[in-house]
């Protein structure tokens, strides 16, 4: 019986560990809080379980599980959105969707 309960604690920390999602940050280009519900929006639209994006420190914070999604995948679906990310570039259509007060400084030539 004690090799049993033991199997099955050993059975139950492996998927739980499986499954574990470690956060990540990303610094994302935004303004204000329509910003943030709209790239924490895109985030979880990609498969991000959790996203908190901080509007002064411009950091979007992310967990997801590996199997499921990726940091790339996050990312793409955010600068679809029309938010540069530090990895992914939102095309000039894309940035102009944006509502005027969501339309931030960008840092790139291409607009």
């Amino acid at each position: 019986m004690k090799k049993n309960l033991t199997f099955l604690l050993a059975f139950l920390m492996m998927g739980f560990f499986a499954v574990a999602q470690t956060p990540t940050t990303i610094k994302v280009s935004g303004n204000c809080g329509m910003c943030k519900k709209h790239i924490e929006k895109a985030a979880k639209d990609a498969g991000a379980t959790t996203a908190n994006w901080d509007k002064v420190t411009k950091l979007l914070t992310v967990s997801f599980e590996a199997g499921k999604t990726t940091t790339d995948k996050i990312e793409t679906a955010i600068a679809g959105a029309g938010y540069d990310t530090e990895h992914k570039e939102a095309s000039a259509e894309a940035y102009k969707k944006l509502d005027e007060c969501c339309q931030y400084d960008r840092k790139t030539k291409k607009q």
